[in-house]
């Protein structure tokens, strides 16, 4: 299915996100969570709009502490970016798409080619 957003785990969290070869988005949440759940159409549009590019997944915190420790993760929803297996941007809270989209933009052409 094209633009999925994937769900990453405390057992592949390395595989999936830090060995990408694509930039990674993610999203660390839980079910309680009510922004987090404000959050999540947005998430699941970016997956979509970025399908290729960039690969989006989420990181249940309750069920995965050992990744949300790993990464400093004190509030929710927290968005990372990792590109090359190291954070290259950082959301905290219900932000606007805008937002995202703006660091998701700042990513992706770092990673493209310098224009002659």
């Amino acid at each position: 299915m094209a633009g999925k957003v994937l769900e990453f785990s405390d057992d592949d969290f390395e595989t999936q996100v830090i060995n990408s070869d694509l930039p990674v988005l993610v999203d660390f949440w839980a079910p309680w969570c009510g922004p987090c759940r404000m959050l999540a159409p947005t998430i699941e549009a970016l997956a979509e709009e970025y399908d290729g590019k960039l690969r989006v997944g989420k990181v249940n915190v309750d069920e995965n502490p050992r990744t949300a420790t790993a990464y400093g993760i004190s509030s929710i929803p927290t968005v990372l970016i990792f590109k090359g297996g190291e954070v290259v941007a950082k959301q905290v809270g219900a932000v606007p798409k805008a937002a995202l989209e703006q660091s998701i933009q700042q990513v992706l052409s770092a990673t493209s080619p310098p224009r002659s």
